[in-house]
C-alpha cells in the first residue's frame, strides 16, 4: 500500500458550478469572479465529493458533507444538516455493551473537534447510532485534518469516515 501525503491549506480543487449565491469564474476569481477563500472552495469539494466526508467551521457547525456521508452518518440530506451544530445532528454512543452517550470528555476528542482544537491530525473509531442498515448502529474509523485559514488560525476541520 502507497503512503500518500497531502497539503490540505495548498489545494486548489475547482467548484463546478456556483454556490451559495457566489459567481465562480475561474481559480480565486480570475476573469472577473468574486474571490472564493479556501474554505468555501473545500466545502464545494466536500459537498459533491464521492467518499463521505464532512466540514465543519472551528465552532463545530456544519458546512458541507457529502451524500454518501450523510448516509453513513445517518443524517438525512446534505441540506437538512448544513448550518447545525454537529453534536446536535451526530448521534454517537461508547463502545460499551450498554451503548451509553459519550461523557463531554470523550466528546471533545472526537477527530473532527480534536483536529481543530488540536490544530494537527485526528483519528478514531466512533459508533454512530441507527445510522446502519435495518436501524443498526454504525462503527466509523474517523480521520480528521484542521482546516487552516490565510493567517494560519485554524477556521475548521475536514473529516472522512470509513465504515469499520
Amino acid at each position: 500500500m502507497a503512503h500518500v501525503e497531502l497539503s490540505i491549506s495548498e489545494a486548489f480543487t475547482p467548484s463546478p458550478t456556483p454556490t451559495r449565491g457566489q459567481h465562480r469564474a475561474g481559480f480565486l476569481g480570475a476573469e472577473g469572479g468574486a474571490e472564493v477563500d479556501g474554505f468555501d472552495r473545500w466545502a464545494d469539494t466536500v459537498a459533491t465529493a464521492a467518499e463521505p466526508c464532512l466540514l465543519i467551521t472551528r465552532d463545530s457547525t456544519i458546512a458541507a458533507v457529502s451524500p454518501a456521508g450523510c448516509q453513513l452518518l445517518g443524517f438525512g440530506t446534505p441540506i437538512a444538516v448544513f448550518g447545525q451544530p454537529l453534536l446536535d445532528t451526530l448521534r454517537l454512543l461508547d463502545f460499551t455493551a450498554a451503548r451509553g452517550e459519550l461523557t463531554e470528555q470523550d466528546v471533545e476528542k472526537i477527530p473532527p473537534l480534536l483536529a481543530v482544537s488540536s490544530q494537527r491530525l485526528a483519528r478514531g473509531l466512533l459508533r454512530v447510532e441507527g445510522s446502519g442498515p435495518n436501524g443498526a448502529d454504525t462503527t466509523v474509523d474517523a480521520i480528521a485534518t484542521p482546516i487552516l485559514g490565510p493567517d494560519g488560525a485554524v477556521v475548521g476541520s475536514l473529516t472522512f469516515f470509513s465504515p469499520v
